[in-house]
C-alpha cells in the first residue's frame, strides 16, 4: 500500500465496496428507521434498523428462512418469496408501532422489477409508509408467481424423473 502525505486511503468499508458513506449519511439525516434489504443467492434478508450513536440497532428482522416456518415449501430465492418477506417484515413492524421507513438497498444495483423492489412492495402492502415510485415494482403476475407456473407447465415434463 502507498503511504505518505500525498496519498489518502479511503475508509476500509468503502475500499472493499461494502458501504457508501455519502448515501448512508443521507439516509441517517432523514431521522427515520431504515428498511435494509440484502440478498444472497439463496435467501433475502430484510431488517428495520434505527441509528443510535453507540451503533445501529435492529428493531425488526425477517428472512426468507422464516417463510419455511410459516408453511412456504418453495424456493426462497425467487420473487414471490421476496414479496412475502416484505409482507412479513411489514406485519412485524406494525406490531412494534413503526409506521414509516426509508429504503436502504446498500450497494446493490437498482434494477426495475427486481427482488429488492418486491420486498418493498410487500412492506407497502402490509401498511408501511415508504416513499417510492410505482414504476420500480414488479408486475402483479410476477409477484403471484405466474411466470414460474407458466415455465413449469411448458418445460415441466423435461425435468420429471
Amino acid at each position: 500500500m502507498k503511504t505518505g502525505p500525498r496519498f489518502r486511503m479511503p475508509f476500509k468499508r468503502r475500499f472493499y465496496k461494502k458501504t457508501n458513506y455519502k448515501k448512508r449519511l443521507g439516509l441517517l439525516l432523514s431521522d427515520k428507521p431504515r428498511l435494509v434489504i440484502r440478498k444472497s443467492l439463496k435467501h433475502i434478508k430484510a431488517q428495520i434498523i434505527k441509528y443510535e450513536p453507540d451503533g445501529d440497532k435492529t428493531i425488526v428482522s425477517a428472512d426468507t428462512k422464516d417463510l419455511g416456518k410459516l408453511g412456504w415449501k418453495y424456493s426462497t430465492s425467487n420473487l414471490p418469496a421476496a414479496y412475502l418477506t416484505g409482507l412479513l417484515i411489514g406485519k412485524k413492524s406494525k406490531k412494534k408501532k413503526i409506521d414509516g421507513v426509508v429504503v436502504d438497498l446498500g450497494i446493490e444495483r437498482n434494477i426495475k422489477g427486481s427482488k429488492l423492489y418486491a420486498v418493498v412492495k410487500g412492506a407497502i402492502d402490509a401498511g408501511l409508509e415508504i416513499p417510492f415510485s410505482e414504476e420500480a415494482f414488479p408486475s402483479e403476475d410476477r409477484i403471484k408467481g405466474l411466470h414460474i407456473a407458466k415455465f413449469s407447465k411448458e418445460k415441466g415434463e423435461a425435468y420429471k424423473n
